[in-house]
This record gives structure tokens, sequence and C-alpha cells, in this order.
């Protein structure tokens, strides 16, 4: 493939450590929360709509999250869910706030491996605060030469932390989401790896861009030195 790389990034949320599954079951724990007072078949596709409505006024995020839970609640109670049911919710989420950081296999060595080729960075988009408490308890932060939380994961973003590194076009970025970490980096001019994680959020889904000379696609995060040694 031969790429000449000047700065490798890493996405955080289920690249580096587990997040995806902290939602998911607090997604359970809502539906339980819910089934004394009303029956929805449907409550998951329900919960993702109001997500997907509230992105541009929350963000990503648990914030948004909770309140995306509350307000599905309100709607498919018809406004007669308790009060202790938000309560729940509420408290809900900020365990999601506490939650220990788990990391991903080979996240340590993924990350040190990537500084033998260069700067490296951490791009990565939610909560601030709730990023940078995951970033200082998971132990990597001094491994980064630069760490960015943004609002959200554009082509002009990219291009914007990447000019002070060599350009887009010599940058690289490393994430589980096609939609977010692999194809606008890929639309800035830089290169797109495809990390999976198990667990994957519906409004994170893309097509992968097969065939594309700067997109590729590893099995996981032990793939990684191998693979920037084929790119020298």
């Amino acid at each position: 493939m031969g790429f000449e790389t000047a700065c490798i990034a890493f996405d955080a949320d289920d690249t580096l450590w587990h997040n995806e599954r902290v939602f998911k079951l607090t997604q359970e724990r809502f539906a339980e929360l819910l089934a004394p007072h009303v029956d929805v078949p449907d409550l998951d596709a329900q919960l993702l709509a109001a997500e997907r409505r509230n992105i541009g006024h929350y963000g990503f995020g648990v914030k948004g999250f909770v309140l995306s839970m509350i307000e599905t609640a309100l709607e498919v109670t018809e406004n007669r869910v308790p009060g202790d049911v938000i309560g729940d919710l509420i408290a809900a989420g900020q365990d999601m706030l506490r939650h220990p950081i788990d990391l991903l296999p080979h996240a340590d060595e993924a990350v040190a491996r990537a500084k033998e080729h260069g700067p490296v960075l951490l791009i990565t988009k939610g909560d601030l605060l709730d990023q940078e408490r995951k970033l200082a308890q998971s132990g990597l932060g001094d491994l980064f030469d630069g760490v960015e939380i943004v609002s959200d994961k554009t082509p002009a973003v990219y291009a914007r932390i990447f000019e002070s590194f060599g350009g887009a076009d010599r940058g690289m970025m490393i994430g589980n989401s096609m939609k977010s970490d692999v194809r606008p980096m890929i639309d800035a001019g830089g290169f797109g790896v495809f990390v999976p994680h198990d667990l994957a959020w519906d409004l994170e889904a893309a097509d992968a861009p097969e065939g594309h000379p700067r997109y590729a696609a590893l099995p996981d995060l032990g793939a990684l030195s191998d693979f920037l040694q084929t790119q020298r």
C-alpha cells in the first residue's frame, strides 16, 4: 500500500476502551424501569429515534443519552411516567459517568507502537468532562502528543487537527466507527483504519469504502504494529 504517515490518531470509545456495553446495560435498565408502566414492543427503536433527533441539541455522550431516555419515557407513557422512574434514569446516567474504564486488548501496546512512527493523537467526541475522566483513568494519557475532544468528527475537523502535523493527507485515523473515524478521515485526504468492536451504535453505521487505496480494516489492535510496518 505504501503510505508515509506523519501523524497517527486514535479514537477512544470502543477503540481503546469499552464504552457501548455500558450504554447497552443502561438501555436494558431503561426497559426494566418502564415495563411496569407501559408495554412498548419497539421501545429501543423509539429511544434511537429520540437520540437521532437530539444529537443536534445535546451532542454525543451520556448526558444526551439520559435526556433521550427521559424524553422517550414521557412520550411512551403520555407524560404519566412516575417521578421516581425519572429519578432512577438520572441515577443510571450518573452511574455511567462513574463507570470504571476497561481497556480493550492491545490498547496500550498499540498506542506505544504507533509512537515509534511519529506523533500520536487522541481524537474523540462526547461529553468533555466524561472524556477527560476516562482518559485520566485509562492510564494512556502520557502516551499522546495531543488530545482533541470534539463535538463531531467531520472532514473539516480532521483537516484542522492534522494541519499542525503535516496535513490530513499524511495523517492516519484508527477507530471502530466507519461513519466517524474512517470515512470522514478519508474524505479529508487521510488514511482511515477500521478496527471493529463487538458492539456498535446504530447511528455510527456506514458502508465501508471497499477498494479505496487509503482504507484498511484490521481484526483488532494487536494487528496494528505489523500493519504500520507495511506502510513504511
